[in-house]
């Protein structure tokens, strides 16, 4: 098969050559004659047969050097072919002392194995809760350290080491002894507005972080800490503001035993201002109500209770003043001295009616704010509720949070009635009382005034 390819070389090699040497040539002169013509071809002939004789002996003296050369590659593939059967049976032999030695290696460990894949186990299980504690805030990378150590105990058959086992044994005691201190670091905050820079951090075991007097968030897939978004109620921020400042003994603080659970939830409720926000319209105008409201009830209060004040006075006077109703009510007996009993009677009951509008001035409207404020509140819940079915008509019941939201707001505005109706009903019973009260003396003095001048009649 060999001479065969190099017999399709050859006459490969001849063609070419025929091709080249026919192009090389220079082209023949334009015969005049056929016997020019056949001269010519004649030459062509023999040039041509004179290029296959040399390269038919270039041919035979190559043929030997061939010869050797494919010689040598069957010897090298033999040599190979046998080098190839002694590495398989080599190979075979590794794998039958291997599973042996395997074998004999699981024998050897006994309850080792199972402890020190207990021990995996454990380092695994500790790297999770690592990633997730706050306590990786102050010393990072331990649970990435952790996990590293946990895939090499399960990838390899190799026993882990003394130093792998006291790596975990210290990371174990140091989250345990961490977590009974309040320990101060300095770390990178990530603030609400998305700055970056380097913050003094409290942190209180392994609960919450707090900065600047603000609660502070571990997030533990990017390993950085920011400010919440949304900070719970002044009280706990004060706290906050306590643990950071103090240096000995013990401050109340508002500690989260969840690890943020709680306070993630604490911060999303809506504050004052968001629930009075949810009213809408009807609950800003209750409050409009009950700020109007409280503005009267107030000029009432102040009224009332100056006016009684001239009035006791009066009481202990016997001469009469102008500056109070008791001594308007008694000049009008000095203003008719002749009168009799029942015209004088009829003056003063004149007088009282005269004295009742300043004394009971705006005490209606009080009571109209009380009645209308929970009226108010119902129509806005009613209102609420309209849009909380339309929503569940569109949407349909799939989502909880939208029914509970939505009843949520609409009962929004029955507190607000409620909250101003009744302070507002409060204080219309107590200024009610008071001015009759005020009008109750008018009209006993105006009795023993009418008394007194019967009998003097008499």
């Amino acid at each position: 098969m060999f001479f065969r390819t190099l017999k399709q070389l050859a006459v490969a090699f001849t063609v070419t050559a025929l091709f080249n040497s026919a192009a090389a040539a220079p082209a023949p002169q334009e015969p005049i004659n056929l016997d020019e013509l056949l001269q010519q071809l004649q030459q062509g002939q023999f040039s041509q047969s004179e290029d296959n004789k040399q390269r038919e002996q270039r041919f035979r003296q190559q043929e030997q050097q061939q010869k050797q050369i494919l010689r040598e590659a069957i010897n090298q593939r033999d040599r190979l072919e046998q080098l190839a059967a002694e590495l398989e049976t080599e190979f075979e032999n590794n794998e039958t002392q291997l599973g042996n030695l395997e074998d004999n290696l699981t024998q050897s460990m006994g309850s080792l194995k199972e402890l020190f894949g207990v021990l995996q186990q454990v380092t695994s299980d500790t790297s999770g809760k690592f990633q997730n504690s706050v306590i990786s805030a102050q010393f990072p990378a331990r649970a990435e350290e952790l996990a590293e150590l946990a895939e090499k105990m399960g990838s390899s058959s190799k026993m882990p080491s003394i130093n792998e086992i006291e790596k975990v044994w210290f990371a174990l005691q140091q989250e345990m002894t961490e977590s009974g201190k309040i320990a101060e670091f300095t770390t990178q905050v990530t603030a609400a507005g998305g700055d970056k820079q380097q913050q003094q951090v409290v942190r209180v075991g392994t609960f919450n972080l707090v900065s600047d007097g603000k609660y502070l968030e571990y997030n533990p897939s990017t390993g950085n800490t920011a400010e919440l978004v949304r900070q719970p109620a002044g009280r706990y921020l004060s706290s906050a503001e306590k643990i950071q400042q103090v240096e000995g003994g013990t401050v109340s603080f508002g500690l989260d035993p969840t690890g943020g659970s709680i306070l993630g939830l604490l911060v999303q409720a809506p504050s004052l201002k968001e629930r009075i926000q949810q009213g809408g319209i009807v609950g800003y105008i209750i409050l409009g109500l009950g700020v109007i409201g409280l503005l009267f009830a107030l000029e009432r209060f102040v009224s009332l209770m100056l006016i009684g004040n001239k009035v006791k006075r009066q009481l202990k006077k016997p001469q009469p003043s102008n500056d109070n109703p008791l001594g308007r009510v008694m000049l009008i007996k000095d203003k008719y001295p002749q009168a009799d009993t029942e015209t004088l009677e009829l003056k003063l009951s004149e007088g009282i009616l005269r004295e009742v509008p300043k004394i009971t001035r705006n005490l209606t409207f009080i009571k109209i704010i009380s009645v209308v404020a929970p009226l108010m509140g119902l129509l806005g819940t009613v209102t609420g509720m309209i849009n909380t079915f339309q929503a569940i008509t569109l949407f349909g019941t799939g989502d909880p949070k939208l029914m509970a939201g939505g009843i949520s707001q609409a009962l929004v505005t029955t507190v607000l009635g409620l909250v101003v109706a009744i302070p507002m009903t409060l204080l219309f019973a107590m200024l009610h009382t008071r001015s009759k009260n005020m009008i109750h003396i008018l009209q006993e003095q105006a009795s023993g005034i009418i008394a007194e001048r019967s009998e003097r009649g008499e």
